[in-house]
């Protein structure tokens, strides 16, 4: 009953000796797409940044995500070996990226970007996470075409059940669709949903507690179905390190949306 892993290419277009992978033009697709939606955002009150400021910030909202994340999966997940092969932390485009290191490098990128600029850190931080599950959705999707990050062994019966290349021959959740869907598409539309209404708009923080708790209780959900990392395995409690890192955004979150205050 099991699918067979779609023989996809990693690399999607080659040009002599350069090559640009399927990994790369999904971080390009949903840094693009995060940077239309938001210069459509910042055209409504609370007007965090002017259409031009969204232009830079695209600059720095990269310059996050990517050493954020590279940062993060080195310090959370591999620390022992990337330390002993130091070279191999610039080598990208063999995937290890961490959601949880990327957000911290865009936290950092918007608190600079807006003092710099003397912008409300909060409204800019609502806009910022109101857009964020795009890239997450194409990231997932980046995940399952390399791939990696795959799911635990799946019931036999599962009609949509995928044997993975590196997963043997069990046949295993796709679980990098269900992120995809859930930190995705569903937690997107929740915001989106949360951002037409004005009056939460308004209040500084909110939308920003909001993603942080629905990304949190997403992931959460998603290790559920998601093979832990080997070196790592499961944790404390039976948790998975990703479930562990969750559990502060969930309690955050939450916080930030009970403070959150509307503008004198």
């Amino acid at each position: 009953m099991a699918l067979s892993f779609p023989d996809l290419d990693p690399v999607a277009v080659r040009l002599g000796p350069f090559a640009i992978r399927w990994y790369a033009l999904a971080y390009i697709a949903g840094l693009v797409a995060g940077w239309r939606y938001t210069r459509w955002l910042v055209s409504k009150p609370p007007n965090a940044m002017r259409p031009e400021q969204v232009d830079d910030f695209l600059v720095w909202a990269t310059l996050g995500v990517v050493l954020g994340g590279r940062l993060g999966y080195v310090l959370f997940y591999k620390p022992l070996y990337y330390f002993s092969q130091p070279l191999e932390i610039f080598a990208l485009w063999r995937g290890g990226m961490s959601f949880h290191g990327g957000a911290l490098g865009v936290i950092v990128a918007i608190i600079v970007f807006s003092r710099r600029n003397r912008l409300d850190l909060l409204a800019v931080g609502d806009t910022i996470c109101t857009v964020v599950p795009l890239g997450l959705f194409f990231g997932r999707i980046a995940n399952f075409v390399n791939g990696e990050l795959f799911g635990r062994p799946a019931p036999d019966d599962l009609p949509w059940a995928v044997i993975f290349p590196g997963g043997g021959p069990v046949p295993r959740h796709p679980s990098q669709l269900y992120e995809a869907g859930l930190e995705g598409l569903v937690l997107f539309i929740v915001l989106h949903l949360l951002w037409r209404n004005e009056g939460l708009r308004l209040r500084g923080g909110f939308l920003s507690g909001a993603f942080l708790a629905g990304y949190g209780l997403a992931r959460i959900i998603g290790e559920f179905f998601r093979q832990p990392d080997a070196h790592l395995g499961y944790l404390w409690g039976g948790a998975t390190m990703g479930q562990l890192l969750s559990i502060p955004l969930v309690i955050v979150g939450v916080a930030f949306m009970i403070r959150a205050k509307r503008p004198a």
